[in-house]
């Protein structure tokens, strides 16, 4: 099943370029919503009883319906990439919604464990592909000024989900029978219907456009995102003008389009590195024990009362949103190493911590021990919340060029995915085996993740991402001597290839 979008620059598409990316902005969001959404429906359900003794969980049984989103997720990432550069940009979300429009239909209607993994396997697919087919459709999609915060509100919306998850749970928590659960499960239903009544409405990647040779569509896109669907505007040509070189040259040198031409090209090779570090340092640092375990932190922490547990789960999800927008709106003017170093580095603080008082105070009835020990677990989410939610996808589709864009965000998602299974399957058996010492033994960690950052990320803020591709050396249609501060001088190097590629058409 395709979209098949009727162009200039789409059949419903506005002419209003605010209105257009506001289209943009939230059909991208939806698809972490889900994820959002996901992961505190599935503490909530876990603090439960009613699923918890429908579903006769153990320690393993647990593990595995958790971790099983992560599994779908990084099964569907080898074919996601292929997928986007084929068929498109937006055939690849409207695939993801569809995806997880069925796994959740299967979720909801389990009547067994066994169902119920199969259903969030296939949700996992679809959110697997969403990851990939959604950040990369924003970064080609939004104008320079606008792309930090479309990509960097990708991960906080995130924590909204989270919210109206944790808020639907509680408030479904006193129905004493199966829909106490079945009800916050169905509810996921609603992100992907939104993204596929968005679909109509917004255009494809003029990048991709142009990989295709679709000129004309790709011009009109970049009027409709820019300039009020105005295509002599001076803006709108020298993005296309850009497009076309980093486009054409890419194609005229066709091992950049190889898998394996990350271990062969020193400069893609680092694109790659840099895009995983961020998959790896997001799922490793520590938040995934609070995003699918909050309810074992907090039951080794003192606060054992269901609801209780409930209540924080809604607060935290508050917290974190919070600090998220506020990193996302500073990241272009702290940029992306300082506020990865500085999020990082007060996160893991605040995990030290958390497992210092979990040793001491974690069997104490003191209830100021107890707030003392919540106190760190929101500190630590918030500081990692501030940077890194933001940073998710901001950064890797910002340092990964067209060529690479799509099967990089794949290996990113699949790289992503891999750790989030390590994490939310080896984290209940840490908790309960070593308990306290995991806290201290991920943050230790940390600190090698903030060395990384520290030493070998690429400054990429205030450029479009031609701009970027520079940094990584010359291309063939943009130098760093093309920029000033994050700036094109008035006659950019790509007037002589842009007549190349016309006289082609």
């Amino acid at each position: 099943m395709s979209y098949e979008p009727s162009y200039s620059p789409g059949r419903f598409v506005p002419r209003k370029s605010a209105l257009v990316n506001s289209l943009v902005f939230v059909s991208v969001l939806v698809n972490s919503m889900t994820l959002g959404y996901d992961g505190n429906m599935m503490n909530g359900l876990m603090i439960l009883p009613s699923f918890s003794d429908y579903m006769h969980l153990n320690t393993a049984t647990m593990a595995a319906s958790s971790t099983i989103i992560w599994v779908g997720s990084a099964a569907v990432s080898p074919i996601g990439g292929i997928l986007l550069d084929k068929l498109g940009r937006k055939n690849g979300m409207l695939s993801a919604a569809i995806l997880s429009l069925t796994g959740v239909v299967l979720q909801s209607a389990a009547q067994d464990i066994a169902m119920f993994i199969v259903g969030r396997f296939i949700l996992g697919c679809g959110v697997g592909l969403g990851s990939i087919a959604c950040p990369t459709y924003a970064s080609e999609v939004a104008p320079t000024k606008y792309r930090p915060l479309m990509l960097g509100f990708y991960y906080d919306i995130w924590y909204f989900g989270g919210m109206v998850a944790a808020i639907v749970t509680y408030g479904t928590s006193q129905i004493e029978n199966t829909w106490s659960w079945r009800l916050p499960s169905l509810f996921q239903l609603l992100p992907s219907f939104l993204c596929l009544a968005m679909l109509p409405v917004i255009p494809e990647s003029p990048r991709w456009l142009v990989s295709q040779g679709e000129h004309d569509k790709a011009r009109h896109v970049l009027a409709a995102t820019m300039a009020n669907g105005d295509i002599t505007d001076a803006g709108v040509l020298d993005a296309y003008h850009k497009i076309c070189g980093a486009v054409a040259f890419e194609k005229e040198n066709p091992a950049s389009h190889n898998w394996l031409e990350p271990t062969k090209s020193p400069s893609n090779r680092k694109r790659v590195t840099l895009a995983v570090s961020v998959a790896v340092i997001g799922n490793l640092s520590g938040s995934a024990i609070a995003s699918y375990w909050l309810g074992t932190m907090l039951s080794q922490a003192g606060v054992t009362d269901t609801y209780s547990q409930l209540q924080i789960n809604i607060a935290l999800n508050v917290w974190c949103f919070a600090c998220a927008v506020v990193g996302t709106l500073l990241a272009d003017k702290i940029g992306r190493k300082p506020l990865g170093i500085g999020s990082l580095t007060f996160a893991l603080i605040f995990l030290y911590l958390v497992g210092i008082f979990t040793k001491l105070y974690g069997s104490s009835t003191d209830t100021s021990a107890i707030y003392g020990t919540v106190a760190c677990i929101f500190l630590f989410q918030g500081g990692y919340s501030f940077g890194w939610t933001t940073l998710l996808v901001m950064y890797p589709t910002e340092v990964l060029n067209f060529s690479l864009r799509a099967n990089g965000m794949a290996i990113y998602t699949f790289t992503s995915n891999s750790a989030g299974v390590f994490a939310t399957f080896i984290m209940p058996f840490a908790l309960e085996n070593i308990g306290w010492r995991m806290y201290i033994i991920n943050a230790s960690w940390d600190i090698l993740e903030v060395l990384f950052v520290a030493f070998f990320w690429v400054e990429t803020k205030r450029r479009s991402l031609e701009e970027i591709d520079a940094l990584f050396g010359p291309s063939g249609h943009l130098t760093v001597d093309d920029t000033i501060e994050g700036h094109e001088l008035k006659e950019p190097h790509t007037s002589t290839r842009l007549d190349k590629i016309e006289s082609k058409r």
